[in-house]
């Protein structure tokens, strides 16, 4: 693989290094199980298995990495959900190291518009809606 390809698919790293830092910022502020090491993780695995499932391995079926990727994040995922007094707990936490994971995938593939679009809303999803939530929708009594 020619040096400048590896710079680039570098640049896409630390891209996606900071994208999933925003969104695992909000799990860590929050004391989440999966915070944000855990996303940053997740999203640079993703990102690293999707730019190498294109780039060095050219003619092979891409769309198989992306597969196993989503298997590989849910079964992590499904690690991070708990069940305590007849409810589930962490589930947000799960879908986004999933999503994250997502994002990582788009940033790997050179889609880095769709990937920062794609941060904006899961951090206005986890932030200004679970902020609504709080306000309007948790206060019954």
């Amino acid at each position: 693989m020619p040096l400048e390809l590896q710079i680039q698919l570098f640049g896409q790293i630390l891209l996606i290094t900071f994208l999933s830092a925003v969104i695992g910022l909000d799990r860590e502020r929050r004391d989440k199980s999966a915070g944000l090491r855990t996303h940053m993780l997740a999203g640079i695995g993703a990102c690293a298995f999707a730019a190498l499932g294109i780039h060095a391995f050219p003619g092979a079926d891409t769309s198989r990495v992306a597969a196993a990727v989503v298997s590989g994040i849910g079964f992590l995922g499904a690690g991070v959900i708990f069940q305590s007094e007849n409810r589930a707990h962490d589930l947000t936490t799960a879908a986004s190291i999933w999503v994250t994971a997502a994002v990582g995938i788009a940033v790997g593939v050179g889609a880095w518009f769709l990937a920062l679009g794609m941060t904006v809303t899961i951090w206005i999803i986890l932030a200004v809606v679970h902020a609504f939530e709080e306000k309007y929708l948790n206060n019954e009594s």
